[in-house]
């Protein structure tokens, strides 16, 4: 089937108080994992990359590899641009097919994360491809973010970026960070009831691997429609392909990958799991 958009398929899981789990796509191997675990469960999936994760696969076999996947399987794919850092790559991936884009200018002063990110809306919009935007710090674990109290979104602000920006879904800081956690974090559910008593969208967790599982049912009470995993997946894969090649000699990937790929997809599976209907 064709890939399809973000909004197409959010919407149902915010009404619903069920997620679609985003997944690093880094290589064509996760790629095939992800996508398998999704079939496993018949849950619509989301592929994510990174501007230096499509740098690094080349645009065309992205492309051609995904477009492939999405004709053979019955699950809604929605192929994501996670943290684009600027116009120039948003109009790229757009026009080479993204059904979805994350635009993420966090790191500035509100007024002007909002005026990129609404510049960023007025041009994807105008090609019906939905905008998911960052509010508020979300950290960093290498940085020991995680260990700090974290600039939380507040929900006037929500209020006021989502209606001057029109995005599609919010990504807010309440308590999560990219990478491995060094200790698990308690996450401030609080924080996003009170941006849902301001606005009414899907909202998105970055930083999910590694989040309790009793977590990750919770955020589903409290708007979460998009969860995304990354490092977890990234962290497997490399672990069972050292497994497998201390355990037999071989330089051949044709054999040393399927494990590691294997793990991965029941990996996927266990996390749709817990998030989806």
């Amino acid at each position: 089937m064709p890939l399809v958009t973000t909004k197409e398929i959010l919407q149902d899981a915010y009404r619903n108080n069920y997620a679609i789990g985003g997944f690093g796509a880094h290589n064509v191997e996760l790629i095939k994992a992800v996508i398998a675990g999704a079939e496993k469960v018949g849950a619509p999936i989301i592929l994510q990359t990174t501007p230096s994760t499509y740098r690094y696969i080349g645009m065309h076999y992205l492309m051609a590899i995904v477009k492939a996947a999405a004709a053979n399987t019955n699950v809604p794919i929605a192929l994501h641009l996670d943290h684009g850092e600027n116009l120039q790559q948003v109009v790229e991936c757009i026009r080479n097919g993204f059904t979805s884009i994350m635009i993420d200018a966090s790191h500035l002063q509100l007024q002007e994360n909002a005026e990129i990110v609404k510049q960023i809306v007025e041009v994807a919009h105008y090609a019906n491809i939905p905008v998911e935007a960052e509010l508020g710090a979300i950290g960093q674990t290498m940085n020991g973010d995680e260990l700090n109290e974290q600039s939380y979104t507040d929900a006037d602000e929500a209020k006021w970026f989502v209606e001057y920006t029109q995005i599609d879904s919010l990504a807010p800081s309440f308590g999560t960070a990219h990478g491995n956690y060094i200790k698990q974090p308690s996450l401030k559910f609080e924080v996003l009831d009170s941006i849902l008593e301001q606005v009414d969208l899907p909202l998105v967790m970055h930083g999910a691997s590694g989040i309790s599982e009793t977590q990750l049912v919770e955020a589903r009470k409290h708007g979460i429609a998009k969860v995304n995993f990354s490092t977890e997946l990234k962290d497997l894969f490399v672990s069972e392909v050292k497994h497998y090649l201390n355990e037999h000699q071989t330089n051949d990937p044709r054999k040393y990958f399927i494990p590691a790929r294997e793990a991965v997809t029941k990996l996927v599976e266990q996390k749709i799991e817990l998030i989806y209907k």
